[in-house]
């Protein structure tokens, strides 16, 4: 506890610790890209992923060797509003469905050999409906930030985020309408599926929520407290540890963005170890994350959640660095180097 008494103060005062990125690996890195029997260049991004996992790793030669994919479920008052096309009874249905293996990102692990870590966050006891009254207090947000700084404990050198909590696109949108202004409409997206009377309920709800907390939301822990979900404050406090270790993160879709968005807000180098897994047809995704300063680096279609971008993209991610790693040098190879 801070010395103030303040849970959040905890929170801020992470922020000038935070390490920054090592500049050396990634000149390393450059060093031995420019050695390897290929074109310089050729390999796009997957060179800027290797030159990015080596800054946020500290090492000249950055590995995924522990990589783990942590969703985190909970539900959330606002379903009551019927914003989604699903009742809140799935959120449950699906957690046990990622205990029998049975849900996509269970096989997107297999086929990349990818830790799966699931956490689960009171589901009987949803957070309040975000049109009627704040989410959180002040020590229960900072209480659910601080399991997800826990949650990352036993290692991992890459961590890809998931969630799962019927409603929480709407938690999403409301966060993203209060960071960023505009119109609810121009946050919201369909979610499970909803019709256009149940997109036009999610705007409203949107709307409602973040009117009712007018004057307060100009502080991005404030905008977690009265407007997030267990799952995003949890992810939000996963990232932050990630940095403080500095394990570099994938972000997924719409949700999991929300809560890398407070933290930006918070401070907009905070975010600085995460690239964007893919881009969700979701809402404006694309929009917050040009605001983020983050390119996806895959664009499927998707929105699904579970973290099956960020588990796809580190299929990618763990492809870049076995090209780095084990690619022959010109010398190696006997392969002429480039004209003079």
């Amino acid at each position: 506890m801070s010395a103030s008494g303040l849970p959040f103060d905890d929170i801020r005062a992470l922020l000038p610790l935070m390490p920054a990125a090592s500049e050396t690996c990634v000149e390393d890195v450059r060093a031995r890209d420019a050695q390897l029997t290929k074109p310089p260049g050729s390999l796009g991004r997957l060179e800027e992923i290797v030159a990015h996992m080596a800054a946020w790793q500290g090492r000249s030669r950055p590995v995924v060797q522990r990589p783990v994919v942590a969703i985190f479920v909970a539900n959330h008052g606002v379903a009551a509003q019927g914003v989604s096309a699903y009742p809140a009874a799935v959120t449950r249905a699906m957690l046990e469905n990622f205990a029998a293996g049975g849900a996509a990102i269970n096989q997107i692990c297999a086929a990349y050999d990818l830790g799966l870590k699931v956490f689960e966050l009171a589901l009987d006891h949803p957070t309040p409906d975000i049109t009627q009254e704040p989410a959180f207090d002040e020590a229960g947000c900072a209480a659910t930030f601080a399991f997800g700084m826990e949650a990352i404990a036993g290692g991992s050198d890459l961590l890809c985020l998931g969630e799962m909590g019927i409603g929480n696109t709407t938690v999403a949108a409301a966060i993203y309408h209060a960071l960023y202004g505009g119109q609810a409409e121009d946050w919201v997206g369909r979610g499970t599926g909803v019709d256009d009377a149940g997109l036009a309920r999610k705007a409203d709800a949107v709307r409602r929520a973040v009117a009712l907390n007018k004057g307060h939301l100009s502080d991005p822990l404030e905008v977690m407290r009265r407007l997030g979900g267990r799952e995003i404050v949890a992810m939000a406090g996963a990232i932050m540890a990630a940095r403080m270790e500095r394990v570099p993160v994938i972000l997924d879709g719409y949700v999991v963005t929300a809560a890398a968005a407070i933290l930006h807000a918070l401070d907009p180098h905070a975010i600085d170890h995460c690239l964007a897994g893919h881009l969700s047809v979701e809402g404006a995704h694309g929009a917050v994350l040009a605001r983020l300063g983050k390119k996806p680096l895959l664009d499927l279609g998707m929105r699904l959640g579970e973290g099956s971008g960020a588990a796809l993209a580190a299929g990618l991610v763990k492809a870049a660095l076995a090209c780095h790693a084990d690619m022959a040098t010109f010398e190696q190879a006997q392969v002429p180097g480039k004209a003079h």
